[in-house]
């Protein structure tokens, strides 16, 4: 039975190919696909942002090799980045508590 971490890397890899397959390289984000899924998927952390170039910002920020186009290993480049900021806010949370 896997771990849950196991479980995680999985649902990982499922979300990112689930869009991923919508058009062009199957195996890459266009700008359209990575919006579908932050709308999708991250919804909370959407919902905070008013800036509404906030996808283009994203995409520029992830596409590394500037094709235009988010691949594997830069769409796990943000969910590192936004688990880190989230872990972050948890730990900042329990030390305002902690005093």
């Amino acid at each position: 039975m896997p771990t849950q971490l196991e479980m995680a890397m999985d649902t990982m890899i499922r979300i990112f190919h689930r869009y991923s397959c919508k058009e062009g390289d199957r195996f890459k984000l266009n700008k359209g696909e990575l919006k579908l899924l932050l709308q999708r998927e991250l919804t909370e952390f959407l919902s905070c942002q008013k800036d509404p170039q906030l996808v283009d910002k994203i995409m520029q920020d992830l596409d590394a090799n500037k094709d235009n186009e988010v691949d594997f290993n830069e769409f796990v480049v943000m969910v590192a980045a936004l688990t880190v900021a989230c872990n972050d806010y948890f730990v900042e949370q329990l030390k305002k508590k902690g005093k």
